[in-house]
């Protein structure tokens, strides 16, 4: 029983272990500035992306396989429908549901309102992707997991307007240390199934996976004749994806070695952004990478204390 009630605490510690806000300011104002600039690139494309009939894929076809799957999750149809008995044009309303988007978006990044922020992004941010599924990827639905988590943990962080101006402090320490957790894990997950699927293909260990892609458009920023010659250099790089994504959960809780990794993999994911042209991936990447693990390692942060307040000094958290 003693060795039951031993674990128990262990575990009971790793979960809820006292954190500060460092971590959630940063995913709270990172994912708002991904919302702000997902809005702003697909600004001019967005009733083409979304039309029900005669966009670029017709948003019935994606909801009616949607429907398939769960009648549960958010689609613009929803809002459509419902403007529709208000008058309003399939066109219009779309066009309200971009506004309404950026707007909560630049309140998230501001932090004003923010469990409303939250709530909303998390929702119209959901509803575009899964309405718009058949030309969504990885990108869209890592920002709706980070917004997920933005919308569950203890909001305001104490960098947010809704702190400064609205002196609003709805804090709990033991809540901030549990969803970090949470978003830990689901990276650790994320990262080693993306290491299994990469490694089960021969792609990604003789470098192949990596030249079609880096040859194909729109991804071929860098002229072909530029990478040819480094072609030796591919399987290398493709082996060390592989050895930095299933080993992630390994070597990325060691304090020994998680400074290393989390250098390794932002350096991956910014290296894909600027030779690929993915830079929202890799924003949304770096913010969740840096959110999860960075407070305390690659960076001072304030340290929780038991009462959920926080102190003034600025510390290492050593169980972070």
């Amino acid at each position: 029983m003693r060795r039951i009630e031993f674990w128990k605490q262990q575990l009971i510690g790793f979960l809820f272990h006292a954190e500060s806000d460092d971590w959630l300011a940063l995913l709270r104002f990172g994912l708002g500035f991904q919302v702000v600039l997902y809005c702003l690139s697909v600004g001019k494309d967005w009733t083409d992306l979304l039309a029900g009939n005669g966009g670029l894929i017709s948003r019935n076809l994606s909801e009616t396989i949607l429907a398939l799957e769960s009648p549960l999750i958010p689609r613009v149809g929803w809002i459509v429908a419902i403007g529709s008995r208000f008058g309003l044009s399939e066109e219009n309303i779309l066009s309200i549901v971009w506004y309404c988007l950026f707007a909560a978006g630049c309140f998230l990044l501001l932090g004003l309102f923010s469990r409303a922020a939250a709530i909303a992004t998390w929702f119209l941010h959901l509803a575009a992707v899964k309405s718009a599924d058949l030309l969504s990827y990885g990108m869209d639905n890592l920002t709706t997991i980070g917004l997920f988590y933005v919308m569950l943990s203890p909001l305001p962080d104490r960098f947010s307007l809704d702190w400064i101006w609205r002196k609003s402090r709805p804090q709990d320490g033991q809540q901030l240390g549990f969803w970090r957790r949470v978003l830990q894990i689901h990276l650790c997950f994320i990262y080693f199934f993306g290491g299994i699927a990469k490694a089960t293909g021969p792609g990604w260990w003789d470098g192949s996976n990596l030249w079609r892609v880096l040859i194909r458009p729109p991804f071929n920023l860098i002229d072909p004749h530029t990478l040819l010659p480094w072609k030796f250099v591919f399987p290398a790089v493709g082996i060390s994806i592989i050895v930095l994504e299933i080993a992630y959960p390994v070597f990325i809780w060691p304090r020994q070695t998680r400074t290393l990794w989390l250098v390794l993999i932002c350096a991956m994911h910014l290296g894909i952004a600027l030779t690929m042209g993915m830079y929202l991936f890799g924003l949304v990447m770096l913010i969740l990478n840096l959110a999860a693990f960075g407070p305390g390692v690659l960076w001072h942060q304030r340290k929780a204390l038991a009462d959920a307040s926080f102190a003034g000094s600025m510390d290492r958290s050593p169980n972070n």
